[in-house]
């Protein structure tokens, strides 16, 4: 996601749920100086990386559990002691918030392309190593030598010890990747969907989830002022279906759930023409 304008306060918008998150994790009880607190990481971060991501305000939103797809993601993964890899986990708001909704930390694997953001989200939680063990990978999801289609690892892979996400191919139970298609081209969604499923774990309720920008008929749009990706191909719900069920995956092995729907809050993203920029929230399930 890009803004047209940095770290407007009024884009910090803390509900109920996300404001008892952060008070548990952070341990600060006061909503202000919570607030101020989060301002303040944000505008550490903004200097150095001025993202959509940081200036709207979206980390500090935990979008996980409020998709569609959680539900199912936590029952299979808690249930077989599964793997999570949290994609372009940024400050790791959703992979905190997965670990404090029972999956074990050290069985959650988050990934960026900008490492800061890891020790960034030490400090915005305040946590460390030690009380956070979640494995962070460093990663360009498009450099074949970190993720790329294979054949699956034969060892369980070690996450205290991982160099690269192929290690991990076969073996995730729940892959969420929110905000991160959409960044690349066609061709490159479809390679990173490929890399994906060779990812997923071979068993019945594993599952790829989150949610891109969308639109009603796939293909281009053009988003007003100085953005990061001004010019996006967007999928729509039919041809994100016909993309994961009969080319990702062999057809009719996996359900796939993609729908249209309004964001929750102002992102301060406007297409060209004055439209709203709309949400595609999806799921990917083994059968």
């Amino acid at each position: 996601m890009t803004v047209t304008a940095a770290l407007d306060p009024s884009l910090l918008v803390l509900d109920p749920e996300d404001e008892a998150f952060f008070k548990a994790t952070t341990k600060i009880d006061d909503t202000q100086e919570l607030r101020d607190h989060i301002q303040q990481v944000a505008r550490e971060a903004y200097e150095v990386f001025p993202y959509g991501t940081i200036g709207s305000y979206t980390f500090a939103r935990t979008i996980i559990a409020r998709l569609s797809g959680y539900p199912n993601a936590l029952a299979v993964g808690l249930s077989s002691g599964g793997i999570l890899l949290d994609a372009g986990c940024c400050f790791g708001a959703d992979a905190r918030k997965a670990a404090q909704d029972g999956w074990p930390a050290n069985r959650i694997v988050a990934t960026d392309i900008v490492p800061e953001f890891w020790d960034l989200g030490h400090k915005l939680f305040r946590s460390s190593a030690a009380s956070f063990p979640a494995a962070f990978i460093y990663a360009d999801l498009l450099d074949q030598t970190q993720l790329v289609p294979g054949p699956p690892s034969s060892d369980p892979p070690d996450l205290a010890n991982l160099s690269s996400l192929n290690q991990l191919r076969g073996h995730v139970t729940a892959i969420h990747a929110s905000a991160l298609f959409h960044l690349f081209s066609e061709e490159k969604q479809l390679a990173l969907a490929q890399a994906f499923g060779s990812l997923l774990a071979p068993v019945s309720g594993a599952c790829i989830f989150g949610w891109s920008t969308g639109v009603a008929e796939a293909g281009h749009i053009e988003i007003e002022g100085k953005v990061s990706h001004p010019r996006q191909f967007c999928h729509s719900p039919s041809s994100w279906e016909a993309l994961w069920n009969g080319v990702v995956f062999p057809k009719g092995s996996v359900e796939v759930d993609a729908r249209l729907g309004e964001f929750e809050h102002d992102v301060g993203v406007r297409l060209k023409g004055g439209l709203t920029i709309q949400r595609l929230e999806w799921v990917v399930r083994r059968i």
